[in-house]
């Protein structure tokens, strides 16, 4: 163990040497390759379709509504998992707020075990990334403080369409500029929380949300 880690060092280390110029004893660091995909060109459609399938493939339920059904949807959804007391970001639009289900805005001064004691929570996303199923929250309006998607058991999630990117290169592209611009913290989603133990057992709820819905608008909404 002690010798591949020693190999691995010494290749990071190799990679990211300085090089001294002879002629004037001067060192400039020396420059990676960037010339991995930045963007996919793969139409809208496409990418959409697979990060469902990708979604699906985490074990989430990912659904794809329309805006005027929207709602109807989270309600649907939130009946399905027993849940009727969520917590919402006080910014979430009123067009997504179903009116059956008893929705609490977050005033910023919910405890943690206050967020447990409620069913679920619903939120909007920054990003969703296509080739791996990812979500991102960077703490936005409509997505509220990052305990509202880590605490509650269900989280709902909302993905428009135009929010889905195709690789992880330009996702980080975006995000690094909101990052950059407004300090805000990035909670990257893939799937409903699990690990697995030692003897490979799968457990859920561990770090998260053991229930994980997904359902993406078809026009903005």
């Amino acid at each position: 163990m002690s010798s591949a880690r020693d190999e691995i060092l010494a290749r990071i280390r190799a990679a990211t040497a300085t090089t001294t110029a002879s002629t004037t004893g001067t060192t400039a660091a020396v420059s990676a390759p960037r010339d991995y995909r930045h963007t996919d060109e793969r139409p809208r459609d496409e990418l959409v379709a697979l990060f469902c399938e990708r979604v699906d493939d985490y074990k989430a339920e990912v659904q794809r509504v329309s805006s005027a059904k929207l709602p109807h949807a989270i309600g649907a959804a939130a009946a399905r998992h027993g849940a009727r007391r969520l917590v919402i970001p006080a910014a979430l639009p009123d067009s997504w707020r179903p009116p059956e289900l008893d929705l609490l805005a977050d005033d910023m001064t919910l405890t943690p075990r206050e967020l447990d004691e409620l069913d679920g929570a619903i939120t909007g996303c920054t990003i969703a990334i296509a080739e791996t199923g990812t979500i991102a929250l960077t703490s936005s309006a409509h997505e509220g403080r990052r305990l509202l998607s880590l605490v509650p058991d269900l989280h709902i999630c909302i993905v428009n369409r135009d929010q889905v990117v195709g690789s992880v290169p330009e996702a980080i592209t975006q995000l690094g500029s909101i990052v950059g611009h407004d300090r805000r913290p990035i909670t990257l989603i893939s799937g409903p929380s699990a690990t697995s133990d030692i003897e490979l057992q799968r457990v859920e709820g561990v770090h998260g949300p053991r229930k994980l819905v997904v359902l993406v608008v078809e026009e903005s909404a």
